[in-house]
């Protein structure tokens, strides 16, 4: 069998060939793969395949009659080529449990699993890394997670309500690509606009927390479920792992109302996190202020309609996004 890389977007006709084949093995294509790797037989038939997006390998399929014939690992080692020769230092994988063992085979190791899901990583350690280079605080700590993009008087206000109900907070900066500013940046902004709160200390989720990338439910076929079981991965993480290492008792959100997947992602952490001894507290937003609202500004070209939605340091740092890409 030949196993080719095919770097998107697929030509029409042969992006048709491959949604079919993973329909066929009961998998989505979430549309998001840098590259696809496809195995063939003497007609050009697609008879295996797997995907890369970003650091995420995903959409693995082998035909029923080709399984255990090696296929897999032979597609799995082209995208593990392909991911070094592309400068990627870490891969991630979210798959079935059952697939577990596979997976381990290959040099992926778990890092949390729920009933539906389990999410690997291919270092050993890297996730108890992460938490160990995390610093800690005394007394009853909380946390909030913010996407921040970019960070507004919203977010500022979460953060500021937080800080007064813990003696020590972790923000986390979500780590993935926005749809405007960078991981960096957003860092940066979140870093800024919280540094007068003395017990606030910004952290990097690098990648672990509340991330698109890290949690793919490709083999999940309704979409509404899979927002469930991506919901339950971060949680999971969450309260079993992250929380306990840090000494972590609240978490804060923000009320969402016109969202219905962060509401019912809301609704999940008040069933689970209670379990582990974490209470959830949601907060009232802030009326008329939303990161949608001043990207939109932005892309308008009005970024002094920016002013009052954003702290001033969050508002410099539009001005130069703006001047940059003039």
């Amino acid at each position: 069998m030949d196993v080719s890389l095919f770097y998107t977007p697929l030509p029409k006709r042969l992006d048709a060939r491959y949604k079919d084949f993973l329909s066929s093995s009961d998998l989505r294509d979430e549309g998001d793969a840098d590259v696809v790797a496809l195995a063939t037989d003497d007609d050009f038939n697609i008879v295996a395949c797997g995907a890369r997006a970003g650091h995420t390998l995903k959409q693995f399929a082998v035909s029923p009659d080709l399984e255990g014939e090696g296929l897999f690992a032979t597609v799995l080692s082209e995208l593990l080529n392909e991911a070094a020769r592309a400068g990627q230092k870490r891969l991630f994988i979210c798959t079935k449990p059952k697939n577990r063992a596979m997976f381990q085979s290959m040099g992926f190791f778990p890092i949390v699993e729920t009933k539906d899901a389990v999410l690997m990583e291919d270092r050993k350690n890297g996730f108890s890394d992460y938490l160990a280079s995390l610093p800690r605080y005394e007394g009853e700590c909380g946390a909030i997670v913010v996407n921040g993009d970019p960070f507004t008087r919203g977010h500022l206000h979460l953060c500021e309500y937080a800080s007064k109900h813990c003696d020590a907070l972790y923000v986390f900066s979500v780590s993935e690509p926005g749809s405007m500013f960078s991981p960096d940046e957003r860092y940066e902004m979140l870093r800024a606009g919280t540094a007068h709160i003395e017990n606030c200390h910004v952290e990097h989720a690098d990648e672990y927390l509340v991330s698109r990338e890290t949690f793919p439910a490709y083999f999940i076929r309704d979409e509404q479920h899979a927002d469930a079981v991506k919901a339950d991965l971060d949680v999971e993480l969450f309260r079993k792992r992250i929380a306990p290492a840090l000494h972590i008792k609240k978490r804060f959100v923000g009320e969402e109302p016109f969202s219905p997947t962060t509401c019912a992602y809301n609704r999940r952490m008040k069933e689970l996190l209670p379990e582990s001894g974490i209470e959830l507290i949601e907060i009232p937003r802030l009326e008329a202020i939303s990161a949608s609202r001043v990207r939109a500004y932005i892309r308008e070209g009005k970024p002094e309609l920016c002013r009052d939605l954003v702290p001033e340091t969050t508002y410099a740092a539009i001005l130069r996004y703006v001047t940059r890409n003039a």
